[in-house]
């Protein structure tokens, strides 16, 4: 039997089929279009729900703050939301406040600080309704405290967002174990605060939300991920706030906004209920922890956290109780210290700052001993990098691919769209003139398989026993490093992972790592970017210089760093810098006198 003969069938038959396929091919044309069209607009529609959300509970709050001046003439909110967090927990306690006034103060001051800064993501008006029954917390370490929460941080009827639209609309079926445990030491979480798109990045921007905006400079970035955090402790909206830090996320915006931030050791207080984009990663931990005003704040948070309460809900957590012992401890510390880590140059203002607090340190009679990290450009890149992004970046990728790409995100989102046969050929080409760019576009193509993923791990073990075997060598207490700094102009975040080597190190190890703000941002140091080369002077070390420019008076912060599970000894230490800074500017005022 002859073969079917589709051409000769056609042409027997005397048909031109030209216009039939065009006119299919235009119908799928067509089809695509719309399909394309009408999921554009279901995002859009996701985007202007979320926000409609957001401008009711601002409203609904402007209302109950109305309504509670009316009720109370003398009510005054100043002298409220400027005390510290001890002096309000010991008022409250006394009885000499009460949790409604403080409620509503602070939600007023939020509500001001949101109109110039775009911090908030949602009021959480179930807060107003906690009050009924507050008075039964009242033996909490919290009680009758405002918290603010990252917006990742799971409250129950509302949505994680973190920043992409496909999260919207799945609102948390209840809340987080944080949230649960800070409710019974009295607390009352009241908003939720903005985060970058994917929140793997240290700028604060969205499409969903918008862009958070700097307290010092509203032509600078506040940082991230928990940027909308530190923004609004900043601004006395919030007295104490709860983040989440896998690269610096808590301590980046601390520093740009000239607060305190602390990473603790990854699972020290449970993530149960905290959402990402990248839920699965195991090389680099993320961590739970507070940014507040001050360390004493900071501390008072993980002890109000670290009971009972936290390892029942989550047996997961180690039943370790906050060691405050340790914590007030005065003895003379073995500080570890070095100003460089050798991929990054610090900014002129980062040296000065990270120079001026070792000084006082040893006046204060501590031990400094240098120390230096190890082997830190390919353990930055074939480790850290490698391992946030061993999947290449696809979950990342799927997330921001449910919505417009946030312009913080573009260069990110470009980079890891790159095909990986063309990121090898790039990566052969580039190597010779652009290094680190080049390890950069290797190191996000991942890991090629389940045993390479195994050796990643196994390598990251062996890593950190060198270090911890380095740091007993040393026979060093903590560690004194520079903190990335000052504030970024905006749009560059997106465009220099390279600068995260001070911070991402701390996560990779698994270490402890706290900000303090020491100093500002003089004339002179930013005369002194006109002479800044960098360590590799290629493009990199050119944008950084570009990104921190225009800083006068802005904060910078050091970074201080313990061993795993020694969280009190770096808040210890992160206190002592503290009290130590304070007292020198004292003594600066008093001699310029």
């Amino acid at each position: 039997m002859d073969s079917f003969n589709l051409q000769q069938l056609t042409s027997n038959m005397n048909i031109n089929w030209t216009p039939v396929f065009a006119a299919t091919f235009c119908g799928s044309g067509a089809l695509f279009l719309f399909w394309k069209w009408r999921n554009n607009q279901k995002i859009q529609t996701k985007i202007l729900n979320a926000r409609k959300r957001r401008d009711k509970s601002l409203q609904l709050a402007e209302q109950a703050v109305q309504q509670f001046k009316i009720q109370n003439p003398d009510f005054e909110s100043s002298s409220i939301v400027s005390l510290s967090l001890s002096e309000l927990t010991g008022k409250l306690k006394e009885g000499s406040l009460q949790p409604d006034a403080v409620l509503h103060a602070f939600m007023a001051k939020a509500l001001e600080v949101n109109k110039n800064l775009n911090c908030g993501t949602e009021i959480l008006m179930e807060s107003v309704a906690q009050l009924k029954d507050i008075n039964t917390q009242k033996k909490g370490l919290l009680y009758g405290v405002p918290i603010s929460i990252k917006d990742n941080v799971a409250y129950k009827g509302h949505d994680s967002s973190c920043g992409v639209v496909s999260k919207l609309d799945q609102p948390a079926v209840m809340d987080s174990v944080v949230v649960r445990v800070l409710k019974k030491q009295g607390a009352i979480p009241f908003i939720k605060t903005n985060i970058p798109q994917g929140l793997l990045s240290y700028d604060c921007s969205n499409p969903i939300y918008g862009q958070t905006l700097n307290p010092y400079n509203l032509q600078k970035t506040p940082g991230g991920s928990s940027g909308g955090e530190a923004a609004l402790i900043r601004e006395g909206g919030s007295i104490l706030g709860l983040g989440t830090d896998i690269g610096g996320s808590i301590r980046i915006p601390a520093s740009f906004c000239g607060i305190s931030g602390f990473k603790p050791t990854a699972k020290r207080l449970s993530v149960q209920g905290i959402s990402s984009c990248i839920k699965g990663q195991k090389s680099v931990l993320s961590s739970f922890g507070p940014l507040a005003r001050d360390v004493e704040s900071l501390a008072l948070c993980m002890r109000a956290l670290l009971c009972q309460d936290m390892f029942t809900l989550d047996p997961t957590v180690p039943p370790i109780e906050f060691n405050q012992k340790v914590y007030e401890s005065s003895e003379p510390l073995r500080i570890g210290y070095y100003e460089n880590d050798g991929y990054l140059q610090p900014s002129p203002s980062m040296a000065r700052a990270f120079r001026e607090t070792k000084d006082l340190l040893e006046r204060a009679g501590h031990t400094l001993v240098p120390f230096q990290p190890l082997r830190l450009y390919d353990v930055f890149h074939e480790l850290a990098i490698r391992g946030i992004l061993a999947d290449g970046g696809d979950t990342l990728l799927n997330h921001l691919k449910a919505g417009p790409i946030d312009p913080c995100l573009r260069d990110q989102a470009a980079l890891l769209g790159i095909p990986g046969f063309i990121k090898k050929l790039l990566f052969v080409v580039l190597k010779p003139f652009y290094p680190r760019l080049a390890a950069s576009l290797h190191t996000s193509l991942g890991v090629g398989s389940i045993a390479e993923l195994w050796r990643q791990h196994t390598n990251i073990e062996e890593y950190i026993d060198e270090v911890i075997a380095e740091w007993r060598r040393l026979n060093v207490d903590v560690l004194l490093c520079p903190m990335l700094g000052p504030a970024y102009n905006f749009r560059y975040c997106g465009r220099l992972s390279s600068t995260l080597s001070y911070t991402l190190l701390y996560n990779l190890l698994n270490f402890p790592a706290g900000v303090v703000t020491v100093s500002t941002v003089t004339e002179e140091d930013e005369a002194q970017l006109s002479q800044y080369k960098g360590i590799h002077g290629d493009m990199w070390d050119k944008l950084f210089v570009k990104a921190v420019t225009g800083a006068v008076g802005l904060p910078v912060a050091v970074q201080c760093v313990s061993l795993p599970w020694q969280d009190e000894m770096c808040l210890r230490f992160m206190r002592e810098v503290e009290q130590l800074t304070a007292k020198n500017k004292l003594n600066r005022k008093h001699n310029d006198k």
